[in-house]
């Protein structure tokens, strides 16, 4: 029986490895070699799966178009559980990305049942955090992007119910809004493609909506007109009730195809090559050309109580507008991993990968490496211990959190959405 994920649970636990291999995710090490730049996130092993990144990496490199997308479902106020991915998206922004980003409020509205209102102000708020961070793109609420909503309708043509059951567990009791909340998402992660050019697209997310991948993925290659296949010596351009006139140009297109019905065969042609160009007609003869979109899945960064951060705990996270006796009160409290008694731990050392302060400074505290390297090796030394390093970071995150406050203040203006 295969694994379900639930992308709308809080507190699931998740095991990655077993998880990479049943559902064929790979691990970031196999494509990072492409980047020329690896930002800290990769390097620090933040991010650690990829559906189909090697075409990213290729056209970061290559300085060719690519879309990056992500979305937030505003049922709460932004905490430091949602930065990571907000940076992996300003990032890719920086590396020549086109940036998309979807307030997922019918979301919120259909599985957390959030009043519309409070929809516009959670979610004008997570766009805060990111112009914060020097976002540049396009931002949208999905109630309100007309091109996104037929868009989903036109994707859940090719999704029964019964393919909704299977991945995401849903029974006869599952509200249809929460079905249709599900085929927006799948809209949103093609919606760049739709709104500016057919590009490569990638969506980085926690491992949790990997549901959503997968069904878009399918979906993408669905409402393509054709597929083109590398057979042995020759490329095979099969149509899916694609119009004849697109299928005749095909043939013209290269010389010495073979038409035959329903599919042109082409003698040692160049795969990518002749992708490109079915690509290009499909789009003429009115289809959507889709490439089909990847993906980045990144840890959780764990809450401070343990568990996954998570709004719905307020104890396991911080905000970014708490009072500051607050949050310092919530990093004293948190738990570390520590051993039971203080002579344990000035003899063995603390574990600093189980602790959630550390994996705190790991995320986003400490820039440089060589200053958390050093954070490490006083606690595996016995020479730091768990009060002191509370207090530490307890300092990092207050002048964090007023640096940050400050650039919201500064670019709240930006905050124009459809």
């Amino acid at each position: 029986m295969q694994h379900q994920i639930n992308p709308w649970s809080s507190q699931q636990t998740v095991d990655l490895d077993k998880l990479f291999n049943e559902f064929g995710i790979e691990p970031i090490s196999s494509v990072i070699d492409l980047l020329p730049e690896v930002p800290y996130f990769m390097r620090r092993g933040i991010v650690v799966g990829h559906r189909d990144y090697r075409h990213i990496a290729g056209a970061i490199r290559d300085h060719l178009p690519f879309h990056i997308l992500t979305g937030f479902m505003p049922s709460g106020h932004p905490h430091l559980g949602h930065l990571m991915v907000m940076k992996e998206v300003v990032w890719h922004v920086q590396q020549g990305g086109t940036g998309y980003i979807t307030i997922a409020d019918r979301e919120a509205h259909a599985v957390r049942d959030i009043p519309w209102p409070k929809c516009d102000e959670y979610g004008r708020e997570y766009l805060e955090c990111l112009y914060a961070l020097g976002y540049t793109g396009r931002t949208y609420f999905q109630s309100r992007n007309e091109v996104l909503k037929n868009l989903a309708f036109e994707a859940s043509t090719k999704v029964n119910f019964s393919e909704l059951q299977a991945i995401y567990g849903f029974a006869q009791e599952t509200a249809l809004s929460h079905a249709e909340s599900v085929i927006t998402q799948v809209a949103d992660i093609l919606y760049p493609q739709v709104d500016s050019v057919p590009a490569p697209t990638v969506v980085p997310v926690g491992i949790d909506q990997d549901p959503h991948i997968r069904l878009t993925r399918g979906v993408a290659h669905k409402l393509r007109m054709f597929t083109v296949e590398n057979r042995d010596g020759y490329v095979s351009v099969r149509s899916k009730n694609a119009p004849a006139a697109a299928l005749e140009e095909i043939h013209r297109a290269f010389r010495g195809s073979k038409k035959y019905e329903g599919h042109v065969d082409i003698p040692d042609g160049d795969c990518l090559d002749v992708s490109a160009e079915t690509r290009r007609i499909e789009i003429a003869h009115g289809g959507y050309g889709f490439y089909t979109p990847s993906s980045t899945y990144h840890h959780f960064i764990p809450g401070l109580q343990g568990g996954k951060m998570s709004s719905s705990v307020p104890e396991s996270t911080i905000t970014f507008h708490e009072p500051e006796a607050t949050v310092r009160k919530k990093v004293m409290a948190a738990l570390t991993g520590g051993r039971a008694t203080l002579a344990e731990q000035k003899e063995k050392g603390g574990e600093p990968e189980k602790c959630p302060l550390f994996l705190l400074n790991l995320f986003h505290m400490v820039e440089d490496d060589a200053s958390l390297e050093e954070i490490r090796r006083r606690c595996l030394a016995g020479e730091m211990m768990c009060g002191q390093c509370k207090k530490e970071t307890a300092e990092r995150v207050l002048a964090f959190l007023a640096d940050f406050r400050e650039r919201m203040e500064e670019t709240a203006h930006l905050v124009a959405v459809d």
